[in-house]
């Protein structure tokens, strides 16, 4: 038996294997292998098996895997496919395999998937599935239970019946699948709907809107209605959760100073990862240079007092560290719609006399740390070591201060001009805060120090 037929063998086997393990397990082993093996894997997978580990949004190759398999196959993997996922895998196979693709799927498939492809990414339409159930109101209970038997395995939920108007198919209610079951077979289907007019969102609208909607009321979907009341599909819950993992992975990697990457850490190339990190580290390098510029301006001060900037790394941190506290507060407030952006003066209020006290705190430390080293004698910081700890306090004031008001005004300015909050955070405004720092620090200095050591 040649290689090749020994690691078909070894693939055929590992298939049969993961037979008894469940869906996301599945994913997991398949994403810790390569793409060809995880290729090699899925060809002997039965077709529905194959189609629902392709299905899950957290399995990363399924794009590679999709143009590695044969044509048929893969024509018959994605016709398998839920629609909004099968949209999500053709949006970055690239051309000219993309429309090979494309032109063999049935016209039903194409239609759907083409219409999802128009939506902007993160939006409800491009969220949503056109695999939902739905019956017009003059059925009856017991037909819209013989409907989702029949129709069950080609749907992405039927937790959720929309009720159309038999004329118009527009929306006119929900049910739920609790109150279906619950409700005498003759009945009506609108007799056991939810008795409040149904909740909507529309196409255009933002994923952090739609996973909203679905927190406040507790749904397991929510319909995508375009303005005429005509359903375009759902959007399920499951899906509101990877992408707002997604979303909530780039901006961290926002806020540590960095484009967002949308592969994992260990498959971005290295190339790749240096253009994501090389960008920003540049901006924050150009603007710490302002920091050196601001401390030229006080080379004199530091030639007359040279203990001075001992406590530059002391100070200069505490003000970043509190900007740095203040935005990502701020950041999540704004995110949540706890804060909005005419709410900018009640935190500014808020911040003030907060920065005010952990200044203080942070003050007082610094004043006890100084004399406790200047009388053990462990280092001596000269005749004028009160006047010294009385300028570190005032200064951990003044810093810790700007850097608290500074860290929380700088989300609702970013957001006001349309730009991305969390690109304020930690590295951006520990920059800005360093700059100012240094001159509220030598202000201080000049202030508590003139006519003795300056």
């Amino acid at each position: 038996m040649n290689i090749a037929k020994i690691q078909d063998t070894e693939h055929a086997a590992i298939a049969a294997r993961l037979g008894t393990e469940h869906v996301a397990d599945i994913v997991e082993f398949l994403n810790g292998k390569s793409a060809a093996d995880a290729t090699e894997i899925v060809s002997h997978m039965p077709l529905q098996w194959a189609v629902e580990v392709l299905d899950q949004p957290q399995f990363h190759d399924a794009c590679e895997v999709i143009e590695a398999l044969p044509h048929d196959k893969a024509v018959a993997l994605v016709e398998g496919m839920s629609a909004d996922r099968a949209a999500d895998v053709l949006r970055w196979i690239e051309e000219p395999a993309k429309g090979r693709l494309r032109d063999a799927l049935s016209a039903e498939t194409r239609t759907a998937i083409d219409h999802l492809l128009t939506y902007a990414e993160g939006t409800a339409g491009a969220l949503m599935t056109t695999e939902f159930v739905s019956v017009t109101s003059d059925w009856t209970v017991q037909q819209t239970l013989d409907h989702i038997r029949e129709v069950e395995r080609s749907r992405e939920t039927v937790y959720a019946i929309y009720v159309l108007a038999p004329d118009t198919r527009r929306l006119v209610g929900t049910v739920s699948l609790r109150r279906l079951i619950s409700g005498a077979p003759q009945d009506p289907i609108l007799s056991v709907a939810n008795p409040y007019t149904p909740i909507t969102v529309p196409p255009n609208l933002h994923q952090e809107e739609v996973a909203r909607t679905i927190s406040k009321y507790n749904f397991l979907a929510v319909p995508v209605v375009d303005s005429t009341g005509h359903v375009l599909g759902i959007v399920t819950v499951d899906d509101v959760i990877d992408a707002m993992i997604q979303e909530q992975t780039e901006d961290v990697q926002r806020m540590g100073g960095m484009e967002a990457i949308d592969e994992p850490y260990l498959d971005i190339s290295f190339l790749q990862m240096i253009k994501k990190r090389a960008g920003w580290l540049c901006v924050l390098f150009l603007s710490e240079m302002l920091t050196t510029s601001a401390m030229q301006v006080f080379s004199d001060e530091l030639e007359k007092a040279i203990v001075l900037a001992l406590f530059i790394p002391l100070v200069m941190s505490s003000g970043g560290n509190s900007g740095s506290q203040a935005t990502s507060l701020i950041i999540r407030a704004l995110a949540l719609r706890d804060v909005r952006l005419g709410d900018w003066w009640r935190v500014a209020i808020r911040e003030l006399p907060t920065g005010i006290v952990l200044g203080s705190i942070l003050g007082i430390i610094g004043i006890i740390r100084i004399t406790v080293w200047q009388e053990a004698g462990i280092f001596d910081y000269g005749e004028y070591w009160k006047l010294l700890a009385m300028t570190i306090g005032a200064a951990l004031v003044g810093i810790v201060t700007f850097g608290s008001l500074a860290g929380s005004l700088l989300p609702f300015a970013l957001k006001r001009l349309g730009f991305d909050p969390a690109t304020s955070s930690a590295p951006f405004i520990a920059t800005l805060v360093d700059v100012t720092g240094i001159v509220i620090y030598f202000s201080v200095a000049w202030l508590f120090l003139h006519g003795t050591i300056l």
